[in-house]
């Protein structure tokens, strides 16, 4: 049985302890090792992260059986826009509705915000793609993104109209 709950600075170890359990094998075979370590220092390092939540970004937990299976975080960028920032599970947990599950209750917290659309960022390369558009998320640009260091993400910027009657 899934459940949620919210993630705050004091749960930034069981966050990275999670995210190295996901992120690099997430990426190992779209990404070379080198930008992986980059972009994992990048936003996931201890100070990154709190400074994410610092933000005002909010990060949550996904359990099974009161055992953390994936992670998210989420973010009003303006209003009623908010960015799903990251949304990931465990290998062993793909593919049995614990990422439906997080999308669902993000939706309907940003709502309950005044949000009218959630958007997010999604490798070109990243089968998640498929996940997100069967969730009704459609790709609205394509767009390279420099990180520093040389390294630039080449995703697709997808939405999903999440208002009211939507």
């Amino acid at each position: 049985m899934f459940s949620i709950r919210t993630a705050g600075i004091k749960d930034i170890q069981a966050l990275r302890e999670l995210v190295f359990q996901v992120w690099p094998q997430t990426y190992a075979s779209i990404l070379p090792a080198d930008k992986i370590e980059y972009m994992l220092e990048l936003m996931y390092s201890e100070a990154s992260l709190q400074k994410q939540m610092e933000d005002g970004a909010q990060f949550i937990f996904i359990d099974d059986d009161a055992a953390p299976v994936g992670y998210a975080s989420y973010q009003e960028m303006e209003p009623g826009l908010f960015k799903l920032h990251k949304l990931y599970m465990l290998p062993s947990q793909q593919g049995k509705g614990g990422g439906r599950y997080m999308i669902d209750y993000i939706i309907e917290a940003t709502r309950k915000r005044g949000g009218n659309i959630l958007q997010l960022q999604v490798n070109r390369k990243n089968k998640a793609r498929d996940f997100y558009e069967r969730l009704g998320f459609v790709v609205t640009g394509s767009y390279d993104f420099d990180i520093g260091h040389g390294f630039v993400m080449d995703d697709f910027v997808m939405e999903k109209k999440i208002g009211k009657g939507q």
